[in-house]
């Protein structure tokens, strides 16, 4: 009897109600949204350093540079 006494709290412990669908996603939501506000704010910081050192123009091909283009194809 005294085993059943102090096994009934820890069994009362471990049978703790899982939180509802809804709680779950909203914190999932939450989390997801906070991430892709991060993600956002580092690509438009990234891109601002690019245009500043000058890195969002395209560079010109030094002279006498071949052009870029593929060899014709055979049809196969």
């Amino acid at each position: 009897m005294r085993a059943a006494l102090i096994l009934l709290p820890l069994l009362l412990a471990a049978c703790k109600e899982e939180p509802k669908f809804e709680d779950r996603f909203d914190k999932a939501e939450k989390e997801i949204g906070a991430r892709a506000k991060a993600m956002d704010a580092d690509i438009a910081a990234a891109d601002k350093a690019a245009r500043e050192a000058g890195e969002g123009t395209p560079k010109a091909l030094p002279p006498g540079a071949p052009p870029a283009t593929a060899p014709k194809s055979s049809g196969e």
